[in-house]
């Protein structure tokens, strides 16, 4: 059982840069502990503007739905007590970590937990994917769906079980009892030719502590 609490989350937005003036129109969030969800968070955001036609296709958000949605600061302050200080989640993690600290940051506060990209530990987790888009990794761990995508707590939820499939993999592949966010947070940045010294490092590690 892993009793760290982690959150994974996904934005929705304008477009691909806050420094060229994208905001968010949609945060979604899961609370996981013990490898289950325990906690969720949603809201639509209204941006200030328009949002363009593609994003409304791409994501099903169109300017009613952020018309009618509260603003930034508003969700964002709520956003930042469900958060706190835990861990944070999220796949294709450098997007969301960007969108968050930027939109916390028009608030007058700052991130405090470390980020881990699922989508990079993915890649080591499960090698053989065909690749590590969410959709294609959800449906080669078989993750039950209703088939939602690029809506935020829908996606957020898909990469929490993705996450969860993974802890589970390294415990049953490599014999690690604890699967720690540290370890998690290696295998983003792990290269794949050193990934299976280490997971078997870090199970024979904790092996010799329970012997002792």
């Amino acid at each position: 059982m892993n009793n760290y609490p982690v959150i994974v989350l996904d934005f929705e937005t304008t477009g691909l840069s806050p420094q060229y003036g994208d905001r968010a129109i949609e945060i979604g969030a899961v609370r996981i502990e013990n490898n289950l969800v325990v906690d969720r968070f949603q809201s639509l955001i209204n941006p200030g503007f328009r949002i363009s036609s593609f994003i409304e296709s791409y994501t099903g958000i169109n300017n009613r739905m952020v018309a009618a949605a509260p603003p930034g600061a508003e969700v964002m302050a709520r956003f930042a007590e469900f958060i706190g200080d835990h861990p944070l989640v999220a796949h294709n993690a450098s997007f969301d970590r960007k969108f968050l600290d930027w939109e916390l940051d028009l608030i007058g506060q700052a991130r405090v937990g470390k980020f881990a990209c699922s989508m990079l530990a993915a890649r080591r987790v499960y090698p053989h994917a065909p690749n590590h888009q969410l959709g294609t990794l959800v449906s080669y761990c078989g993750i039950e769906t209703d088939g939602t995508f690029h809506r935020a707590l829908a996606d957020a939820e898909m990469t929490g079980l993705l996450w969860i499939a993974m802890v589970e993999e390294l415990k049953d592949s490599f014999g690690i009892k604890e699967v720690s966010f540290a370890l998690m947070q290696k295998l983003s940045k792990i290269s794949k030719a050193k990934t299976l010294a280490y997971l078997k490092n870090i199970a024979r590690e904790q092996s010799s502590v329970d012997g002792n």
